[in-house]
């Protein structure tokens, strides 16, 4: 079976006093959690423990029982009165960032020892462990109570004592089907909120491999992310290549022009000022409202990216493997925008990969090497032109595309789509013969607007559709591709499929 996670937010309303409560909680909850980790650095050895061992053995290092009346550590001078389910999450805490310190610390070792054994000198400083605590609080079963839609009883440490306080919730609802685990309490601005963390369990979908070579009715949806108006250009394409359905999600438009003024805004507040204080956020009003932005369009995207799949019967999403940007020389805003702009597309692929895996689906990259310069259905390169214009030379960015070798026309962003799939397609070597269907007469998911130029471009082969395997799929080329004949390993692919 496999699982997946994910975090319903709801705001918990409170009198203004209460706030204070929460904050004694947290402090002492991160006090008793600092506590544990010094104990984890003294018995290292309890790492190598499982979690339940390793809680058990910290008990017995730090609490006073009849069976164990004279512990080395004592909790109790450090804090007295502590519950034992506070206690156990402020232990599992400490687990956690004793875990992950140890783990960088060993790879930094490594890392250092590989560079001794070259002979190159190594600055890399070493990992430390945190100098500042601030988890949130989680509430195991026992600290809270009468937990039903639309209120629950939390116990809280108001400095002096323990006591049960009741909140009225307000948010999104915990969906059905999901079984809620320990919640956590988690401070975002004056307002305190309840992180809910929630599973479902589902059977476990076969591997990307036995799926592609395997399902011979197999669908797959192949996405281009733009930084452009065409956020997402989403294809369906069966297992031979043929391209049955597109659909387009634009407002990447109107998404740039919101955020390009809210960033001139700051580039100007800036200047006025002069001086930017250290460790202060500037402009924090301002730049709640770009990430905001970026947030809710990530997630609107990606949305719509996996209801299409579904929709059309798709068990496979395939995204570009994106490497490093650098934006265009200029003013603030325009360089801030498009760094926004390209980090928005790594946000869609992640927000898609956890939708996904909640409706069974499996999420992979290939290499984006060619995938938008050259023909879908020959291999040859490309002309790239706007509307109103001669296809001539290729222009980065514009809409249009012609194949001077096949004579196929039609839109950029949905030739690289389909050329995306067709990498997924060749990297397992799966034969795409020749069809007949035309890729400008392919049915499209509902709000599609492509721009196809003029119709008679129906005797040739479909936009997208394959005599035998393209050019760029068979041959060996510098973005890291390797050969997709028979017999020859893809060794040089980036090879990250992941289940969603």
């Amino acid at each position: 079976m496999a699982v997946a996670c994910k975090t319903v937010r709801q705001r918990l309303e409170h009198r203004p006093g209460i706030s204070d409560w929460f904050a004694d909680t947290q402090a002492l909850f991160n006090q008793v959690a600092r506590f544990y980790f010094q104990v984890i650095q003294a018995h290292p050895e309890i790492l190598a423990l499982s979690n339940q061992a390793a809680l058990s053995a910290l008990e017995k290092l730090t609490h006073r029982t009849k069976t164990n009346p004279n512990p080395p550590f004592l909790l109790e001078q450090v804090a007295a009165n502590i519950p034992a389910c506070f206690r156990r999450a402020a232990i599992n805490a400490a687990l956690g960032a004793a875990r992950s310190f140890h783990a960088n610390l060993e790879r930094w070792r490594r890392r250092k020892e590989k560079a001794a054994a070259r002979g190159k000198q190594f600055r890399e400083r070493p990992p430390v462990p945190p100098r500042v605590w601030a988890r949130s609080v989680t509430f195991y079963a026992g600290m809270w109570k009468e937990w039903q839609p639309g209120r629950i009883v939390l116990k809280l440490w108001d400095g002096r004592t323990w006591r049960w306080v009741r909140f009225r919730i307000s948010g999104r609802e915990l969906p059905e089907g999901w079984q809620a685990k320990s919640p956590q309490v988690v401070r975002r601005g004056r307002r305190w909120w309840l992180h809910v963390p929630v599973e479902k369990h589902f059977p476990q979908p076969a591997r990307l491999e036995e799926q592609v070579q395997s399902n011979p009715d197999l669908r797959l949806c192949a996405v281009d992310l733009n930084t452009n108006d065409v956020l997402a250009a989403c294809v369906i394409l069966k297992a031979d290549g043929t391209a049955v359905a597109s659909r387009f999600v634009r407002g990447g438009r109107k998404l740039h022009g919101r955020r390009k003024r809210l960033l001139g805004m700051v580039a100007r507040n800036r200047s006025r000022t002069g001086i930017i204080a250290e460790g202060e956020q500037d402009n924090a009003a301002l730049w709640r409202k770009i990430r905001a932005l970026d947030e809710n369009e990530a997630h609107r995207v990606s949305r719509r990216i996996v209801e299409f799949a579904l929709a059309q019967g798709a068990r496979v999403i395939v995204f570009e493997h994106l490497g490093a940007f650098r934006p265009a020389k200029g003013r603030y805003s325009r360089r801030a925008n498009e760094r926004r702009s390209y980090w928005l597309r790594g946000r869609i692929v992640r927000y898609t990969r956890y939708k996904a895996r909640e409706e069974g689906l499996l999420v992979s990259r290939v290499n984006p090497a060619d995938t938008s310069r050259l023909c879908a259905r020959c291999g040859e390169e490309l002309s790239r032109y706007s509307a109103g214009q001669e296809p001539g030379v290729y222009c980065p960015g514009a809409p249009l595309v012609r194949c001077p070798s096949c004579g196929m026309k039609g839109n950029a962003e949905r030739n690289a789509a389909i050329n995306i799939g067709n990498k997924l397609l060749a990297r397992y070597e799966v034969a795409k013969p020749a069809t007949g269907t035309s890729g400008c007469d392919s049915p499209k998911g509902e709000g599609v607007l492509i721009s196809q130029e003029a119709a008679g471009h129906g005797d040739q082969d479909g936009h997208g559709t394959a005599r035998g395997i393209p050019r760029f799929l068979r041959s060996q080329r510098s973005g890291g591709y390797a050969a997709s004949t028979p017999g020859c390993a893809h060794a040089g692919v980036p090879e990250e499929a992941a289940l969603l």
